[in-house]
Parts: structure tokens; sequence; C-alpha cells
């Protein structure tokens, strides 16, 4: 099953979707530096990038993910892209 590897840093927070079982490569990849002329704060940023995941994500057929915060605890940002992945379709 593909894994949502997600990275937070201080400033950007980054999502990747990876299947290492099957194919060994990233299917997708995102992040919010895109954003970065858009207003609203980094949260809100988080959701607009958990949000677009989302629909490229089912674009390409993906349906199901499993989670992976990378040890950051699951509040603010991190939580923020999660919810609207979740909204958007994204099961895990």
């Amino acid at each position: 099953m593909p894994r949502l590897s997600v990275f937070r840093s201080g400033k950007h927070i980054y999502a990747q979707i990876i299947d290492l079982d099957k194919k060994g490569k990233v299917l997708l990849s995102l992040s919010d530096i895109k954003l970065r002329d858009s207003k609203g704060n980094k949260t809100e940023k988080a959701s607009q990038t958990g949000k677009s995941l989302a629909q490229q994500a089912l674009k390409l057929g993906i349906k199901k993910v499993v989670f992976d915060r990378s040890g950051h605890s699951f509040a603010g940002r991190l939580a923020a892209l999660a919810r609207t992945a979740r909204e958007g379709g994204l099961k895990f």
C-alpha cells in the first residue's frame, strides 16, 4: 500500500506518496512552497496542500494510503494537512 510521508520544517510542509513495496518510487510529491505568495498562515497553507494532494492522488487512482508522520506529533500543520486530505477523499 502506498505511504503518505509528511515532513515539516520550520517554514514549510512537504508531502509525498511513496510506493516502496511494488515500484520503489515516489508517485506524487507536493509542498506549500508554491503557495508562498498566497495569503494565510502556515496552517492554512498546509490545509491547501492536503486538499491539493488528495485531488492529485485521486486522479492517479490512489484512494488508500498509510500515513507516516515522520516522528512529528499529530497536531497543528500536520493535522491540518491530514484532515483536508481525508476530506478530499484519501483514506488512511
